[in-house]
């Protein structure tokens, strides 16, 4: 299973491709984030990042495009900005003919770090031990893509587990 994580964000959108074969162990394949200037017009930005997630999506060739779902914000501007970031990728996959799965940030926290509360640090620390890099993968918000990976393929394991029924 290859994995596709974006976490959705006006400034950075950070993205992180994971697989993980037959064997229990993950595989980083790709991480970063598209850094985006407050300068230029939002359209522009968007453009920006659904040029730069279909080129990811196209290079690495997931099987499945996993996001963070909406939450509740404070700032209702900042939170409409998100949105049309969380669009702009959900379309990027849907143009790549990918699947979308959505998941709560508490359940992306509790997959990786067993706590739905964690900070950014110790999600990057867990990522980084999950993923065995060498250092912790920069910006915070490409490690909250990994995170957002490594859950989708620890719940997709999980529902198969149990789709299979009982061993013997």
């Amino acid at each position: 299973m290859r994995v596709m994580g974006i976490d959705c964000g006006s400034e950075y959108t950070g993205f992180g491709v994971v697989e993980q074969q037959h064997s229990p162990s993950l595989n980083c394949l790709a991480f970063g984030a598209i850094r985006l200037s407050t300068r230029e017009p939002l359209e522009v930005r968007l453009r920006r990042i659904f040029q730069e997630l279909s080129r990811i999506m196209s290079e690495h060739q997931p099987e499945v495009v996993a996001i963070e779902d909406i939450f509740h914000a404070v700032n209702a501007k900042s939170a409409l900005r998100l949105g049309h970031v969380r669009g702009v990728a959900m379309l990027a996959a849907a143009e790549a003919g990918l699947p979308v799965v959505a998941y709560a940030p508490l359940a992306v926290k509790s997959a990786v770090v067993g706590y739905g509360r964690a900070e950014k640090s110790q999600v990057q620390m867990m990522v980084t031990r999950l993923l065995q890099l060498e250092v912790a993968p920069e910006p915070p918000d490409a490690a909250d893509a990994l995170a957002i990976a490594i859950c989708h393929i620890h719940t997709a394991s999980t529902l198969a587990r149990q789709a299979a029924g009982p061993s013997k």
